[in-house]
């Protein structure tokens, strides 16, 4: 019912970080100087766009199959106290999980990505990497 609920907390707090962390590399001079080097401001927010659009289309699902309302207060099980920990332990299981999944994915797809950026940079200096 609102599992999408924590995958887009997760979003917003990566999305403000994401933003904090540009300014701060903005400020700093370190970056144009490499500039094969894919930036961490970058990087987070390919994990808010991806927590960012998941969140987007299963709150899209749930207001599509009734479990959420476009009017307040926004869940259907929100009148009901009892429905409420139904809520409350499907965020706990479900939206936690996907939300760890996600940025499980991402990092293993941000690793994979460095690894294969450097090696074509020891390739094309010729430099030995041992």
């Amino acid at each position: 019912m609102a599992c999408f609920l924590v995958p887009a907390a997760e979003a917003v707090v990566t999305t403000v970080i994401a933003k904090a962390v540009k300014t701060h590399e903005a400020k700093s001079e370190t970056v144009s100087d490499n500039s094969d080097k894919i930036t961490l401001s970058h990087k987070l927010g390919r994990l808010s766009g991806f927590l960012w659009g998941g969140s987007g289309l299963l709150a899209f699902e749930h207001l599509w199959h009734g479990e959420i309302s476009p009017v307040f207060p926004f869940l259907t099980a929100a009148g009901d106290p009892e429905a409420m920990s139904v809520v409350i332990h499907e965020m706990a299981t479900a939206g936690v999980c996907m939300a760890l999944l996600v940025t499980v994915f991402w990092a293993s797809l941000t690793v994979g990505e460095d690894i294969l950026r450097r090696r074509s940079v020891t390739e094309k200096t010729g430099e030995d990497s041992v």
